[in-house]
């Protein structure tokens, strides 16, 4: 008798283990589930730019991301990061303006610059420039350097103020050096300069501080941003969209207006001294 308990025992507790497993096992993927739930559009993000960096080598420049729906006025933000860009191409795939690295910091110029910025304007893709502004430098020293690269003159885009960098001491530092930036610029080009951050870095750091520039926002893995229609002009929402004429990936935006409307925000041609 005391042997067959044993045994009875013995073949419980294996059972018992694997009830005890199949436990643990459903809660991991409950867990799973709800943390998935939660935070699906930033796992499937990472998932498609882990696939685009495996894939990367395949690409011929010809594929395209859809337009996206709702919108009439499609553009891109470039640099020296998508190479040697097809502007031809890239205006036959409705691209009506693009914005285009300048500078960066105090000392840095885009490689790519000055034949982006020529290539674009012979493909007749309205153009505009931007800075990556570098919050620990001066600011009056990076508008220098911006103008300085720079040729903005009638019909082209305002210029960009690009602040996102996290990597700062003091945020009224900060926010001293742009307003420094763009009263420079704006005093040089006589056009108010566009202010471009991310939607989080924004809401924590520049809301109510510059609400009387004009704001290109980005915001991803959302139908639409989050701020009201009346706080900015132009979205980026994506950075990984594909267009005809750019081998890899290019961030895609959209105007909030129409066409006429963004040829009305273009730099006006000098105006004829009154007699």
């Amino acid at each position: 008798m005391k042997r067959r308990a044993a045994s009875s025992a013995s073949y419980r507790r294996p059972r018992r283990l694997r009830r005890r497993l199949l436990q643990i096992l459903m809660v991991f993927l409950l867990l799973g589930l709800v943390f998935y739930g939660f935070y699906r559009r930033q796992i499937n993000r990472y998932a498609r730019r882990a696939y685009a960096t495996l894939t990367h080598g395949r690409l011929t420049g010809r594929e395209q991301t859809p337009l996206l729906a709702g919108y009439a006025v499609h553009g891109i933000d470039v640099s020296s990061y998508q190479g040697k860009i097809d502007w031809p191409e890239v205006a036959r795939h409705q691209v009506r303006f693009a914005f285009i690295k300048a500078t960066e910091g105090v000392t840095l110029r885009d490689s790519r610059f000055a034949r982006n910025w020529r290539e674009a304007r012979k493909a007749s893709v309205m153009r505009g420039a931007y800075h990556f502004f570098q919050p620990n430098y001066d600011g009056r020293e990076q508008a220098n350097l911006f103008v300085r690269t720079v040729p903005l003159a009638a019909g082209d885009l305002p210029p960009v103020l690009d602040v996102e960098a996290p990597e700062f001491h003091d945020v009224s530092v900060m926010r001293r050096g742009i307003a420094t930036w763009l009263t420079l610029v704006e005093r040089h080009y006589g056009v108010r300069p566009i202010l471009y951050s991310n939607y989080s870095f924004y809401q924590r750091y520049l809301a109510g501080h510059f609400d009387d520039y004009p704001l290109w926002l980005a915001h991803y893995e959302v139908d639409s941003p989050e701020l009201p229609k009346d706080k900015w002009i132009i979205w980026q929402h994506s950075d990984e969209a594909h267009v005809p004429g750019i081998r890899g990936a290019v961030d895609f935006n959209v105007y909030q207006g129409s066409y006429a409307g963004l040829l009305a925000l273009r730099i006006p041609p000098p105006q004829s001294p009154s007699r």
